[in-house]
């Protein structure tokens, strides 16, 4: 690959999706240059991708392949130019484009697909990474429970969902805290690689299981996150 590495990876076989709500998170950001890349003439980034988005069978509870027909390849994880004033280790979401950058050193960052929240469930602001979970308990918000009752087998009273492939967090979280306290808000796996470029979840950001594990190994806790807002969605109330 050349200067610009088209890094990738995965997806798994999961059931339910969607998580938490915010309360906080509004803040103005300063304007982020992106550069969109794409690969170099001749060069076919689908070999690289097949084998980032691989199965997992040494994982916890294996993880199967991506199917990268359902993943546009703007959303593949890849490094491309991104000029920022952000310090290195930072996580931008770009909202309105579907994107997470994770900051690189020189200029670069590395760049995810995303699934975000519909359109009253989106939020925006800066936050911190407080710390990360593999393969955590998901436990819905009481106002989640009360919007569905079908989740009240799972609910926090019945002790959450046990981590699997139907997890709706799937195989990683990075929980989100602003002011010290928990916003309930996460960036988490899923098998449902259809979702990703798209606004479907309850507020969260949804990475591919095997993308969510990539910025899991290179988050560290404590990290900045900046959420940058969509001017087409209504954010949720009180965010």
């Amino acid at each position: 690959m050349q200067d610009v590495d088209l890094i990738i990876r995965r997806r798994t076989l999961l059931v339910a999706a969607v998580a938490g709500l915010l309360a906080g998170c509004s803040t103005t950001t300063p304007p982020i240059q992106t550069v969109s890349l794409t690969a170099p003439a001749g060069d076919d980034p689908l070999p690289a991708a097949l084998a980032i988005y691989a199965a997992m069978p040494q994982e916890e509870f294996p993880i199967p392949a991506v199917d990268l027909g359902q993943v546009e390849p703007r959303f593949r994880r890849q490094v491309v130019e991104y000029p920022t004033n952000e310090k290195v280790g930072t996580l931008i979401v770009d909202t309105p484009n579907k994107f997470l950058y994770h900051v690189l050193p020189g200029g670069k960052a590395m760049r995810y697909g995303i699934g975000v929240g519909r359109d009253g469930f989106s939020w925006s602001g800066r936050a911190t990474v407080a710390y990360k979970r593999a393969w955590p308990k998901w436990t819905p918000p009481d106002e989640m429970v009360a919007r569905d009752p079908r989740l009240r087998p799972v609910s926090k009273e019945n002790g959450g969902m046990p981590p699997d492939l139907r997890n709706p967090l799937g195989a990683r979280a990075l929980y989100i805290h602003q002011g010290g306290k928990d916003t309930l808000y996460r960036l988490h796996g899923t098998p449902e690689a259809f979702s990703i470029g798209k606004a479907v979840s309850s507020g969260c950001i949804r990475l591919l299981n095997q993308d969510v594990i990539d910025l899991y190994n290179n988050v560290r806790d404590g990290s900045t996150i900046v959420v940058l807002p969509d001017p087409s969605m209504r954010e949720q109330p009180g965010a």
